[in-house]
């Protein structure tokens, strides 16, 4: 049972009620006023129904202003509110049944235009239910919310694709050609009016990227002769920002206004720019370093970009992959690894100056190269001006400079820079010259000196003629390495120069005493590479006329011995035959041999060969149809030459069982592999020694034991190279690293 203070309290209530309902009008008077202005002020926020035509006429809102108020006085507006909204929520199927109309022309016909008359639709159904500004803010408020909330609601993934396929077509075309189109500038008002650029703001900034990315990659893709960035930026300026001035500042009253609208979107948009860029020059930066210094452009943008946007790893990785698939195999030639690494070398030099993308990206190339047999001779070739070596790794216009060690920080250096913060514990390669980058390869420089004493003996002993300019040139030649490698480290260079000068001048003396046509070239054993020795002797005339050279040599120089490499060389031969006079300059093997048929007109290749010396036969044969393809002689049956005093027509066609393939060139240098491996035979001996008397030992402690051996100077890794194919003979067996001799 209720008490009598709650009853007097309820009807305290109720009458502080009625009294206001009433409007303190006699009578219910006013009570039926208030029912009348409720009735009406609920028909004028009503939503409407586009689709029969209703709407609210202009004369309505007086009507309506003044029942408004009366609900207001009364307080009961809140539940007014309440009721609008609930017939809002019942009567939004109408907005529904249009959204679904336009969206499934829009899946027919994926046109844009099916969305922008959508949005101009939801406008009407917007402007139809929106209620007065003079019924107040409160009830403006709550419909913008309860609309915008409903129309989401019904918003799907059909409307947010179409939506940014319109957003798309708003924007400018990248076709310098075609016109931009006029901004709709009531469209981006109707997008705020629905809260689409709060919602999507995130569908139309991506539409705006991809905008960007096709501009770039149609543009830029492939171009690389001049930098593009500045390009981009004024594109961007010219065509974007006016866009994004829809968007982001059309409430800007000034420019200054609409700097600062756009400073954070205008800086993202400049960022997805450059990583579009960075993105793209780091998918082509193996054909970019191809081209240079035709793509000097493209590199200067990578640079730009990355200090922009953090991509060096990105870079490191596709430059790495794009070498281990494209360079770094069996069929890629040395020389063209080394020009590749040469300007990977320039040009990350002008990408990182610092040098710690080169580092991270040289160490497979170096590694790879380091295991390549003639990687040296690449180098040295180049060193030298090798004529066949094609294009020149060294930059004629590179300063000729000392051979560079690892910089020491300087850090009183007003200059002097921090590690980028990606060069991690290894010291970064400083800026050098490309000679000493490539003689960093290897741990030591001998290997080169070595290397180069080898390729120059090649050149000089191939220097048939009296000719000096050639001498003269490799005598320039090592004056420029001199600056490069040192004084110290050439000097048996000089001794060989010396040697050619020295050949010439003694050559002339013993011509002076008496006149020869033999024109050896004399060196000193000591200090040039090992030769290719051979065991030819030279027959008949040719030995004569030797030993009388060597006759007046001792008489000039008493202190002096001529040992002759008969193998080596040219022999210009004109050979009297009874009816024609033959020609040539050929080689002392093919000399030797014809010598012979001047005292037999028949041989058997098997005697002759044994009348020269041990001669490999398939050299023989070779030097034997040298003859019969010049139709000297001719060969009867297998293995057996006639000579042919009388010239016989020439066989249309030879035996094709008889064709020797062609065989290169030997050099009569032996080359620096060779030297090593005939080295090693010598130091056989020891190592053998070792292991007869101390048993088992580790590679680590042979090592140390040779260092005793005069003139044993191999390395580890070498060594180690040495030992392994005298395992894979038979010689010694490894386990666990120890060696050990394989019993006999």
């Amino acid at each position: 049972m209720a008490s009598d203070a709650l009853r007097s309290q309820v009807a305290t209530k109720w009458q502080d009620a009625f009294k206001r309902l009433n409007n303190n009008q006699p009578g219910i008077s006013g009570l039926l006023t208030f029912s009348e202005s409720w009735t009406n002020t609920l028909d004028f926020v009503r939503p409407v129904n586009l689709k029969e035509g209703q709407s609210h006429k202009p004369e309505d809102l007086a009507v309506a202003r003044k029942d408004f108020e009366m609900v207001n006085r009364c307080r009961r507006l809140p539940v007014c509110l309440e009721i609008f909204l609930d017939e809002l929520r019942q009567k939004f199927y109408l907005v529904r049944e249009d959204v679904d109309s336009y969206l499934a022309q829009y899946e027919q016909s994926e046109d844009p235009i099916h969305i922008y008359n959508l949005i101009f639709r939801l406008k009407e159904w917007y402007d139809a239910w929106l209620p007065s500004e003079e019924l107040g803010a409160t009830i403006r408020n709550a419909f913008i919310l309860s609309f915008q909330t409903q129309l989401y609601s019904i918003l799907g993934p059909t409307f947010v694709k179409g939506f940014k396929d319109f957003i798309a077509s708003t924007l400018p075309s990248s076709d310098p050609e075609m016109s931009d189109k006029a901004p709709d500038i009531e469209m981006w008002v109707i997008f705020e009016m629905l809260g689409f650029l709060d919602r999507y703001e995130s569908i139309i900034a991506s539409a705006g990227y991809e905008h960007i990315e096709a501009h770039v990659l149609e543009n830029c893709a492939g171009q690389w002769a001049t930098p593009m960035m500045d390009s981009l930026r004024a594109w961007m300026s010219e065509k974007i920002v006016p866009w994004m001035l829809l968007m982001y500042g059309r409430e800007a009253a000034t420019t200054d206004d609409a700097r600062v609208m756009l400073a954070n979107v205008g800086s993202r948009f400049d960022f997805h720019m450059a990583k579009t860029l960075c993105d793209l020059r780091t998918r082509e930066i193996f054909d970019i370093i191809v081209d240079y210094p035709d793509s000097a452009g493209a590199l200067h943008d990578l640079k730009d970009c990355l200090q922009r946007v953090d991509q060096r790893g990105a870079l490191v990785k596709s430059l790495r992959k794009a070498n281990r698939k494209r360079l770094l195999h069996p069929g890629a030639d040395t020389r063209l690894i080394l020009s590749q690494y040469v300007a990977t070398i320039k040009c990350l030099r002008i990408v990182d100056p610092p040098g710690v993308l080169l580092f991270k990206v040289a160490d497979p190339i170096r590694r790879y190269l380091r295991e390549r047999p003639d990687t040296i001779r690449c180098i040295v070739s180049n060193l030298v001006g090798d004529e066949d070596s094609g294009d020149s790794l060294v930059d004629e216009s590179e300063p000729i400079v000392p051979l560079q060690q690892p910089d020491i920080e300087d850090y009183t250096d007003p200059n002097w820079e921090p590690e980028p913060i990606d060069a991690g514990p290894v010291q970064t390669n400083r800026p050098s010259d490309v000679i000493s980058t490539l003689v960093s390869i290897y741990d030591s420089k001998d290997l080169f000196v070595k290397e180069l004493q080898v390729l120059l003996a090649q050149r000089l002993l191939a220097i048939t003629d009296d000719n000096v300019e050639k001498v003269d040139k490799e005598r320039r030649n090592i004056e420029i390495l001199k600056i490069r490698f040192g004084e110290a480290a050439l000097q048996v260079c000089e001794v060989m120069l010396k040697d050619m000068t020295d050949s010439k001048r003694i050559d002339g003396h013993v011509q002076s005493q008496k006149a020869s046509i033999v024109h050896p070239t004399i060196i000193s054993r000591q200090f040039w590479p090992m030769l290719e020795s051979s065991e030819i002797v030279m027959p008949g005339q040719f030995q004569v006329l030797q030993d009388q050279y060597a006759k007046e040599f001792i008489a000039f120089k008493p202190d002096k011995r001529l040992r002759w490499l008969p193998h080596l060389g040219t022999v210009h031969l004109e050979l009297q035959l009874e009816d024609r006079t033959v020609e040539a300059d050929v080689p002392p093997l093919e000399a030797a041999f014809i010598e012979l048929f001047s005292g037999q007109s028949i041989w058997k290749m098997n005697d002759l060969i044994t009348a020269v010396g041990s001669v490999d036969r398939s050299a023989a044969l070779k030097a034997l149809l040298t003859w019969v393809d010049k139709g000297v002689l001719k060969e009867d049956e297998p293995g057996t030459f006639r000579l042919l005093e009388i010239a016989e027509e020439a066989s249309p066609t030879r035996d094709s069982s008889r064709i020797v393939p062609a065989q290169q060139e030997i050099p009569p240098v032996a080359s620096l592999q060779q030297q090593q491996a005939e080295q090693m035979k010598i130091y056989w001996k020891f190592i053998e020694g070792m292991l007869t008397n101390l048993g088992q030992l580790p590679l680590d402690r042979i090592q140390t034991m040779l260092k005793f051996a005069p003139g044993y100077d191999q390395t580890v890794e070498q060594l180690a190279g040495f030992m392994e194919a005298a395992r894979r003979e038979g010689l010694v067996a490894v386990k666990d690293g120890i060696w050990k001799l394989t019993p006999k």
